[in-house]
């Protein structure tokens, strides 16, 4: 019998080493991102890249939509889970360092595991918490209006988003629809809109003390918010708006979102997101800053460069040399950045961004050209998003969606808004 268990052990053996390493042991690590089709397949193909140079190294990719995300990444979380490195959001940063979820990397970068000699003060910033590295930002990125072309042209419509105003978009919106019959997209994208519209009145979207949306108390922020309201009860009485249930279904495929059905001229993204969109809808999409609440624009101008996302290394990973050498490896490497493209937003280190823009298509240098042409009328983004602006956000799109139906006024929504804001944000 004693021979018979050795035996058994010795057969065993292979197999349990096998699961050790999976564990993290052996250079086994997790990486975690929200994608879409095109993002994913570079992704992989740059984690195929570092496994050839790193034999021994094995990188497992688990990849979800945006809407699947966190949700997945909170169940981890509290089983103690996480991935070794994972994809982060200026949204959620700050309550996962809070919450002792994320390596600070200075460490590593210390050690030369990771080299950030071509970043700048301003690039690291964003990540940098309570003089932690948190996060290292994968890409400058910033807010706008994708516009179809086409319709612009069917319409005799031309657009100078340096000047225009809300008041232009209202015009603009009902003589597209009046001449061509396309309607103008519901404002799904409230937050973006908020958070425009009140830096241009001193306005954070939330208050310094993370218990109030910044428009609270601020007088000229919440009428001009209202009136931004209104317009969209306007457009939507002159038969121009899209319908505003279907407008508002999240985490759909770009192609069957209205612009990529050809039933809106509009939609508002991310510039990162720009190109994907625009191979979505397959037609020449242009790229617009946002209308401002007055020409000439408030100073601020509403505009920031933000974060497009960062990558991070957990405290739940087993094998945290390896992820820091990833991780410096994925923002850092000429070739791997060639394959990415600058999908995650246009890159921070200088030699990437120099090496990528005559490499990128005619697309990506569009958006590298509009990343410099917002700089001069851009300042400085707000800190990182408290605990529970998810929920908050959520609420807010609930209420505005619901209001939009009921033709509700304006400044009752933005009340309302703010006062259920206010009732989340200071819950104990």
């Amino acid at each position: 019998m004693r021979k018979l268990l050795i035996v058994l052990v010795i057969l065993m053996l292979p197999a349990m080493l096998f699961a050790g390493g999976q564990q993290g042991s052996s250079g086994y690590i997790r990486f975690a991102w929200w994608g879409n089709p095109t993002r994913d397949e570079r992704t992989n193909q740059v984690i195929e890249m570092f496994q050839a140079r790193n034999p021994g190294v094995t990188i497992e990719a688990e990849t979800v939509g945006w809407g699947d995300y966190w949700p997945r990444i909170n169940t981890l979380a509290a089983a103690g889970d996480l991935p070794d490195v994972m994809q982060h959001d200026t949204s959620v940063i700050l309550q996962h360092v809070r919450a002792n979820l994320l390596e600070d990397l200075n460490p590593f970068v210390r050690r030369r595991l990771i080299n950030l000699a071509n970043w700048s003060a301003d690039g690291l910033s964003a990540g940098t918490i309570n003089n932690g590295l948190y996060g290292i930002v994968l890409g400058t990125n910033a807010w706008g209006t994708g516009a179809d072309v086409g319709v612009l042209q069917r319409a005799g419509v031309t657009i100078n988003d340096a000047t225009w105003t809300w008041q232009d978009f209202e015009r603009i919106a009902i003589q597209i629809f009046q001449r061509t019959q396309v309607r103008t997209m519901p404002p799904f994208e409230y937050r973006q809109a908020m958070e425009h519209i009140g830096r241009q009145f001193n306005a954070p979207l939330f208050t310094a003390n993370e218990r109030a949306l910044g428009i609270a108390g601020n007088q000229q922020a919440i009428n001009a918010y209202a009136d931004w309201i209104d317009m969209y009860h306007r457009i939507n009485q002159a038969g121009a708006l899209h319908n505003i249930d279907d407008g508002f279904i999240a985490n759909r495929p770009m192609a069957e979102a209205p612009l990529g059905r050809g039933q809106v001229w509009n939609s508002d993204h991310w510039s990162n997101q720009h190109i994907a969109h625009q191979n979505s809808v397959g037609r020449e999409l242009t790229y617009l800053m946002l209308p401002t609440v007055q020409s000439p624009a408030r100073a601020p101008f509403g505009l920031y460069m933000r974060a497009s996302m960062f990558i991070s290394m957990t405290v739940h990973s087993q094998n945290k040399d390896v992820a820091a050498r990833f991780i410096d490896f994925f923002i850092n490497d000429i070739e791997g950045n060639r394959i990415l493209a600058a999908d995650r937003g246009v890159p921070i280190p200088t030699n990437v961004r120099s090496d990528l823009y005559p490499r990128v298509d005619a697309g990506n240098q569009y958006i590298f050209d509009y990343i410099t042409k917002i700089t001069p009328v851009s300042s400085p983004a707000d800190p990182p998003a408290p605990t529970r602006a998810i929920e908050v956000e959520d609420m807010l799109r609930t209420i505005l969606h619901r209001g939009l139906n009921a033709r509700t006024p304006g400044r009752t929504i933005v009340d309302q808004m703010i006062q259920e804001a206010g009732a989340i944000l200071t819950r104990p």
